[in-house]
């Protein structure tokens, strides 16, 4: 497979190694294109000039382990640059138009090949490797589906020939015009170019019928298999696919595509939408599993019709199974919460105390054990650790996360205590108790595997739903260890109603459906921003690019059609494009002609910031001029991106209260790492609709997020660690509130203020900080010419012995660098004339446009306001620039 020029789909159970030991062969994958000149088709190229790869990973743990793992296969020994794409972490350009590996996740890669006419690191990608890409069928399936689209267009654009050939025997005939549901050959060769191009010749190279061969039964089956606990985990796969597909297409670059999953029923279909050939295609089954599974499914005793007391009735059986089925090698528990570790944990305890074995789970010396307890900071993981029980979860820091993995997995712990035959859950007698999200992102294989509960509480559902069953899989994937078990073995605990499913849908590969349709929207206005879409015909073109459009013809009972007869199909997708245009133009996104479509403010910004249209069609409606500080908080907590979070309570981010449990720290997180780019979303409709007052009001709100302070008199000085209570009191009775008074203090007056003791402190404080001079000069010195008059701007950071343009955020997760935002309006008519974003080290030189008539300069002013400091804004008048 690394060293062909064939596409690849890899499909196969956990423990098979499409997460694990294949990450060699992903290496290899990858050093074929970026080591050696290979040939692709009829084009020779150089892949490692330019030709970069990209590794696309669901979750950002297997993103950092896939970079882990590379940067020793890949960079170290071929002396190539690889570079991480993800929430936390965006490489500049020059990284990325440097890079030969780019790992990234589905909505990273999605949001940058949006733009990919302008990217040219996009438009240039030699390899596409697709880990977990069963997951087309989840919430982030469509993001996938969609990129994949583009860029397999934009290399085949040649191959139209060969396909007008592969139909032509169909679209010659009346019955076959029929079917695509045009009248004469003109518009059939129209529609072959815009809607057959995206469903890709059979395997054997003929003409393809395209009717329906499943059964009644099969279809029954492919819907049951595809239900919505499978269609929540991802809605990212389809765009990423669709979209490379096209990019290919129009830049004439092949693009080889790897793929990885699970054993799939209809592998076949997902090989040759993605230019698979049966080359390529391994969908091996359970048999071949290198560690044989044996499986418990156990629902006796858990009829419960509540959640949590159905949890605690399984903790017994729990504890049965660890003494029955492994009860001195590595267990793994996987639970639906973090709340659900701490009581499975203590629950645990209590029954070994029970049987009068506290300890059993546990064979270290206590000099060892405190050893270990004294590096751990969470008091919960402190307290199982004594007892040998791991804890993993996100709330966990990453201190203690590593902790628990390096003690479970490195065999150089285990040579440590060696002498002392196990440690805690390390070797032996070992028990983690981790939620689902560690079968994804951690290569923690175990003897014995529970599964404890099947079910979620899923905020956006508002309900306790069922894991995808993807997750379950590979959850059991987890157990058996190659180099120590003969077998290994999965308990599964479910409620009573759901175990004939789990016999039926564990033992047999499952069929992947698209679930593009649930986000079509937010896609097809990405389209209509980037210019892809213009028309109803072209977006009927963006859908047969998709693995929709395929699934289509051979599950339509899935996908609400009776049949795939003639006509039909085409007026399901013109009926579909209809009624997601009219959507997107009722929220405002887009504007319809009589024969196009075009983007409008609210959908370009939507597409920009990676935002759902319901979420600017929101904002569209409640923000307005004069938007206080108070609203704008409720409709930042109303957008759709934070659905899927449940409420908490008790928060307080602005207000600095410490947060009474570890779990809220990581929701806190998350809520913060989205609100930038929501935030920065409304200041440019604000901005966009001139309103000055409303621009200026979220701006301050975006400080306030960066700062987890409020906004009002005396806050901003508690952005210095240093500040107290009667420190703020001593400065305010002498009329200083903001920092940037500080900063201005001769350091003298500041001793005298404040006193020495304190000075020192301020002093280093004062450092994190930036003084920005603003110089302001007119070009036009008359205004009745009715020329415009250009105002030049230069921005100097005065406080030279600062030598950085780090921001001083300690209370958000990222660090970012500092940004000024230029504000050029009228305070006293609340208009705003034009809005630049700017970032600088030193100096900074740049220029505005101004309205060219008298009356709009008088009052008009120039506010310098900070993205990250509360009370940095600066004020300058324009109107007396002008000379008399």
């Amino acid at each position: 497979m690394g060293w062909s020029r064939f596409g690849t789909v890899g499909e196969a159970v956990g423990g098979l190694g499409c997460t694990g030991s294949s990450t060699k062969n992903l290496a290899e994958a990858v050093r074929g294109v970026v080591g050696v000149r290979t040939t692709t088709g009829e084009h020779r190229q150089e892949p490692g000039e330019g030709s970069p790869v990209i590794y696309i990973a669901p979750l950002k743990a297997i993103v950092r382990e896939r970079m882990n793992d590379w940067r020793k296969r890949l960079v170290s020994q071929l002396g190539k640059k690889m570079v991480e794409m993800t929430g936390d972490y965006t490489p500049d350009l020059m990284a990325l138009l440097s890079a030969d590996i780019i790992i990234s996740t589905p909505e990273k890669w999605d949001g940058i090949s949006r733009n990919w006419h302008s990217r040219s690191y996009v438009t240039k990608v030699g390899l596409m490797i697709l880990d977990e890409i069963h997951l087309l069928g989840a919430d982030r399936g469509p993001i996938l589906e969609a990129l994949f689209r583009v860029f397999k267009a934009v290399g085949r654009l040649l191959e139209s020939r060969d396909l007008l050939k592969l139909c032509g025997d169909k679209t010659e005939s009346d019955d076959g015009r029929q079917w695509l549901g045009v009248a004469n050959k003109k518009q059939s060769k129209q529609l072959l170019h815009s809607t057959d191009r995206g469903y890709r010749r059979a395997n054997t190279g003929t003409a393809r019928s395209l009717e329906t061969k499943e059964s009644p039964t099969r279809v029954s089956r492919d819907r049951r298999g595809s239900g919505e606990c499978r269609r929540r985990q991802t809605k990212a796969g389809e765009v990423i696919v669709s979209r490379m597909r096209y990019i290919s297409s129009q830049t004439e670059r092949a693009v080889r595509f790897v793929g990885l999953s699970t054993a799939l029923a209809n592998a076949h279909d997902l090989a040759d939408w993605l230019g698979v050939g049966e080359i390529g295609l391994f969908n091996f089954k359970p048999s071949v599993r290198p560690v044989p599974l044996e499986v418990h499914i156990q629902a006796s005793g858990y009829p419960g019709k509540f959640y949590c007391p159905r949890m605690n009735s399984m903790n017994k059986p729990t504890y049965a199974a660890i003494c029955t089925h492994s009860p001195a090698k590595p267990v793994l528990i996987f639970v639906s919460s973090r709340r659900q570790t701490r009581l499975t944990a203590l629950d645990l305890i209590q029954f070994a105390a029970s049987d009068e074995q506290p300890r059993q789970f546990l064979s270290v010396s206590e000099e060892t054990l405190q050893m270990i307890l004294s590096q751990v900071t969470d008091q919960n993981l402190r307290h199982t650790l004594q007892f040998g029980i791991g804890l993993h979860h996100a709330g966990l820091n990453d201190k203690d996360r590593s902790l628990v993995e390096e003690l479970f997995a490195n065999n150089k712990i285990q040579a440590i205590i060696n002498l002392l035959k196990n440690l805690s859950f390390l070797f032996g007698k070992n028990v983690l108790v981790c939620t689902s999200t560690l079968a994804w992102g951690v290569n923690l294989p175990a003897h014995l595997v529970i599964i404890k509960g099947t079910e979620f509480y899923d905020a956006k559902a508002k309900r306790y739903v069922d894991f995808p069953i993807t997750d379950i899989l590979q959850m059991m994937g987890r157990a058996g260890r190659p180099q120590y078990d003969q077998h290994g073995k999965a308990v599964i605990l479910v409620h009573d109603p759901k175990k004939s499913f789990y016999k039926k849908f564990l033992y047999e590969p499952f069929p992947v459906e698209s679930s593009l349709r649930e986000q079509l929207h937010n896609h097809i206005n990405a389209e209509i921003v980037s210019g892809t879409i213009c028309h109803k015909e072209d977006a009927i073109h963006y859908l047969t690019w998709t693995y929709l459009f395929r699934r289509l013809m051979v599950n339509p009972a899935y996908y609400g059609l009776e049949d795939t007869g003639p006509g039909i199909v085409s007026s399901y997708l013109s009926s579909l494009v209809q009624n997601t245009f009219e959507d997107l133009e009722d929220s405002g996104c887009v504007k319809m002609n009589e024969d196009s479509v075009e983007p409008m403010m609210l959908g370009s910004i939507a597409s920009q910031y990676y935002l759902k249209y319901m979420t600017v069609s929101m904002f569209g409606s409640n923000i307005g001029p004069d938007t206080s500080l108070e609203v704008f908080l409720h409709i930042l907590s109303g957008s759709s991106e934070y659905d899927e979070l449940p409420v908490r309570h008790n928060e307080a981010h602005f207000s600095q209260l410490e947060l009474p449990i570890t779990d809220y720290v990581t929701d806190l997180k998350s809520v913060l790492d989205q609100s930038i780019r929501i935030i920065q979303a409304m200041i440019d409709i604000c901005a966009n609709s001139g309103w000055l007052s409303s621009t200026i009001t979220c701006m301050h709100l975006l400080q306030m997020v960066m700062q987890g302070l409020w906004f009002g008199s005396n806050t901003a000085l508690w952005m210095l660690p240093c500040m107290t209570d009667d420190l703020v009191g001593s400065l305010s009775r002498r009329e200083i509130s903001n920092v940037q008074q500080l900063l201005d203090l001769p350091r003298s007056n500041l001793q005298a203020l404040i006193g020495n003791s304190n000075a020192l402190r301020l002093y280093q404080d004062l450092d994190h900080f930036p003084r920005v001079q603003v110089r302001l000069k007119l070009q036009k010195r008359n205004p009745d010419d009715g020329k415009a008059i250009t105002l030049n701007i230069r921005l100097e950071k005065t406080n030279s012995h600062r030598k950085t343009s780090r921001a001083f955020t300690p209370r958000f997760p990222k660090l970012k660098d500092e940004a000024w935002w230029l504000v050029l309006g009228n305070t006293s008519t609340s208009e705003l004339y034009a809005l630049k974003r700017v970032s600088f080290s030193d100096r900074l030189a740049t220029h505005m446009e101004l309205p060219s008539t008298p009356n709009t300069i008088q009052g008009m002013k120039l506010i310098l306001v900070s993205d990250c400091y509360l009370g940095f804004e600066q004020e300058h008048s324009v109107e007396e620039l002008v000379e008399p």
